[in-house]
C-alpha cells in the first residue's frame, strides 16, 4: 500500500489480544489489582548495571525463559553535551540480563524519527563500539520488513517491522526526560520508534497527524506483550527530548505495567502523572494512581528529583 493510502483510510475500530509478559499474568506477587514497579538506585553507568537490572527482574516477577526478547532503546538523535539517548551500558547489561536469564534469543532493534542513517547515528552513541556484536543483534525498524496490524487510531490498518511482531516480549529501553509537548517520554513514548520511517516518514509523520498522546495510547494498546526500563541515572530536564539539559537522578525504574512505570517516573520527576494526556489515555489498561501501584526497592520519595519544565509545561508538577 502506498503511504497516501495510509493517509486516506477510514475510522475502524478493533481490539488487540494479549500476550504473555506483558499482561498481568506475568506479574508475581501483590495484591491484587495492583502493579509492581521496581525502582533501583544506581549512581553511575560505572556501577553493576547488570546485577541492578536482575533485581529488578526478581522484583518484578520477570520470567523470559525461551522467549525471544526485543530490546528498543531511545535512539534520537547525538551530541556529547547532553543526555538524549539510552546509555550504552544500559543496553550492554540488558543484554547480559535477558540472556542470563534464559531467553532464546536477544536482539535491539530502533528505527530514529530524525536521522534517516541509523547506522551512523549509533556509531556517534557509541553502540557499534560498546555493545559486542551490535551489527549482527541490531535491526533499524524504520527500514525492516512489515506486516499489517488491524485498527489504529482513524487507520485500518498499522504496518510494523516483523522482528517486533515475532518478538515474545519488547523491552522498553527508555530515558527519562521532559517532552516539550507531552509532558514527559519514558516507556510508553518510547515506542514510537517501532513504527517504520520508510512508511510513515520522519519525524514519523503520521503520528504526529494523528497526535502525540493517542498515538502513544494505541501504539500501548497493539503491543501488550512488554516490559519497560527506564534510564534514568542521567535524564534529561527542560527543553526535552532533544534540546534539555542533563539532570542526575541515579535511579534505574522497570516494571510490566508500562503505565504504572511511567507514572511512577513522572513522580520521581515531580510530575503529575494524571495531567498528562497519554497517560490518561493510556490508564485505560493500566495502572495510574499511587493506590494501584505497588513500589518496590526504593520509595518514590527517597529519589525524588524534581525536573525543571518549560513554561507550558509548568501546570503539571506534582504539589
Amino acid at each position: 500500500m502506498k503511504r497516501r493510502g495510509f493517509l486516506q483510510a477510514g475510522i475502524v475500530a478493533a481490539g488487540a489480544a494479549q500476550f504473555g509478559c506483558g499482561s498481568d499474568d506475568a506479574i508475581s506477587s501483590g495484591p491484587p489489582g495492583r502493579s509492581p514497579v521496581a525502582i533501583l538506585k544506581a549512581a553511575s553507568y560505572s556501577a553493576d548495571l547488570a546485577q541492578i537490572l536482575r533485581s529488578g527482574a526478581e522484583l518484578c516477577g520477570l520470567d523470559v525463559k525461551g522467549k525471544r526478547v526485543l530490546l528498543k532503546p531511545n535512539l534520537v538523535e547525538f551530541t556529547s553535551t547532553t543526555a538524549i539517548n539510552t546509555h550504552v551500558a544500559v543496553i550492554v547489561a540488558a543484554v547480559e540480563l535477558f540472556r542470563n536469564l534464559g531467553a532464546a534469543e536477544v536482539l535491539i532493534g530502533e528505527g530514529p524519527g530524525h536521522r534517516r542513517d541509523t547506522i551512523a547515528l549509533a556509531e556517534e552513541a557509541e553502540y557499534r563500539r560498546g555493545i559486542e556484536r551490535f551489527d549482527a543483534l541490531f535491526t533499524d525498524l524504520n527500514r525492516d520488513d512489515v506486516s499489517a496490524v488491524q485498527g489504529f487510531a482513524d487507520m485500518p490498518e498499522i504496518y510494523l517491522p516483523n522482528t517486533v511482531l515475532r518478538a515474545d516480549l519488547v523491552v522498553s529501553l527508555a530515558k527519562m526526560k521532559t517532552h516539550h509537548w507531552a509532558g514527559a517520554t519514558l516507556s510508553l513514548k518510547n515506542f514510537f520508534g517501532i513504527v517504520p520511517g520508510s512508511i510513515y516518514g520522519w519525524p514519523k509523520n503520521q503520528l504526529h497527524q494523528i497526535g502525540i498522546d493517542r498515538s502513544i495510547a494505541e501504539l500501548h494498546r497493539i503491543l501488550p506483550k512488554t516490559f519497560a526500563i527506564v534510564d534514568g541515572i542521567v535524564g534529561m530536564e527542560g527543553n526535552g527530548p532533544i534540546q534539555g539539559v542533563p539532570k542526575q537522578v541515579g535511579v534505574m525504574v522497570m516494571g510490566s505495567d508500562l503505565v504504572a512505570v511511567d507514572a511512577t517516573c513522572c513522580r520521581v520527576m515531580g510530575i503529575n502523572p494524571e495531567s498528562l494526556e497519554y497517560l490518561r489515555l493510556s490508564a485505560q489498561r493500566g495502572h495510574l494512581r499511587p493506590a494501584q501501584i505497588e513500589q518496590r526497592a526504593e520509595l518514590i520519595a527517597s529519589v525524588q528529583t524534581n525536573f525543571s519544565l518549560i513554561d507550558s509545561m509548568k501546570g503539571a508538577r506534582l504539589s
